[in-house]
């Protein structure tokens, strides 16, 4: 068994390693460390500061042979003190494509080697912290004219973003990817060190941006009467009416992301109307959720999304 030290990354000093095995052994003994990195005895190799957290989003990832910092002054200090770039990952603990991401690359040996040994990693649970998650997802959408999660942002120790993405297969030619992880850590960090100009006009441009983009989000949202008209709910439920899947319920879509918003919508719309046929599509709604896949027929309780029509 090992000290419990990710690859790459500097012994922890002997406070911090005693306080992750501490947090370890409250776990008791039936704890099963999410990872593949475990010794014969069942015990992970690796751990790292998310074994401190209390999100279960972050602790999945406690065992990861990246070397993780939360969010905070300790992680961007680091960045400072050892003049590196910090690689920001975000997520939630069930969203199927952070698994992915983690399972090809949080969970690689070498990946996580190269990541420890020339970033400083963090982990944020958007369900957490939203508020971080809105101005990086603003990098993102800026940059790639989308967003999504697991959420890839690389930052200058003064937390200000310089690139950005989602989801990125470990490897070139992964899933027809021509540039993968590995890849791109590897010439993100050359070009951070090699030609800081470009990093500070790409990360000048790309905070204002997100400034341009936040501050008209809150006039918007300032703006904004305390009730919607008439009129705009009406427009609403006519918008619903064209995207409807009248076979499977929901919207015409896959994956599909089922939210109780629209349906209440509707009812609400159906006790003011009477609309028999905003009814139908609230309830066909429900019950293709109930009596499908998505629900947990033994525990109860709903799926965050499906990966099909269904």
């Amino acid at each position: 068994m090992t000290d419990g030290t990710p690859p790459g990354s500097a012994p922890f000093a002997a406070q911090l390693a005693n306080a992750l095995g501490a947090a370890i052994a409250r776990r008791g003994p039936d704890y099963v460390p999410r990872t593949h990195h475990l010794d014969a005895a069942g015990r992970p190799l690796f751990t790292n500061r998310l074994a401190l957290e209390t999100s279960p989003y972050l602790l999945q990832h406690a065992h990861n042979p990246v070397n993780w910092f939360p969010w905070g002054d300790e992680a961007f200090s680091e960045a400072r003190r050892l003049a590196r770039p910090v690689f920001l990952s975000i997520g939630y603990s069930t969203c199927h494509w952070c698994h992915v991401m983690e399972a090809e690359s949080f969970e690689d040996e070498e990946i996580a080697r190269f990541v420890n040994q020339h970033y400083v990693a963090i982990k944020v649970d958007r369900e957490e912290r939203p508020d971080i998650d809105a101005v990086y997802m603003s990098a993102v959408q800026q940059l790639t004219g989308s967003g999504g999660w697991p959420m890839s942002v690389w930052l200058t120790a003064a937390r200000e973003p310089f690139f950005a993405g989602t989801y990125f297969p470990p490897r070139d030619g992964v899933r027809g990817g021509a540039r993968g992880f590995l890849s791109l850590l590897g010439a993100l960090s050359e070009t951070f060190h090699r030609d800081p100009d470009r990093v500070g006009k790409a990360s000048a441009a790309l905070v204002e941006a997100v400034r341009q983009d936040m501050q008209g989000t809150a006039a918007a949202n300032a703006d904004t009467c305390d009730l919607p008209t008439r009129e705009l709910i009406d427009a609403t439920v006519a918008h619903y009416r064209g995207s409807f899947d009248s076979e499977h319920g929901g919207l015409k879509r896959a994956p599909k992301f089922p939210s109780h918003v629209p349906v209440r919508l509707l009812l609400r719309h159906v006790k003011r109307t009477g609309d028999a046929e905003a009814l139908h599509m609230a309830t066909l709604t429900l019950e293709k959720m109930a009596a499908g896949g998505l629900y947990d027929q033994l525990g109860g309780g709903f799926h965050r999304y499906s990966t099909d029509a269904h």
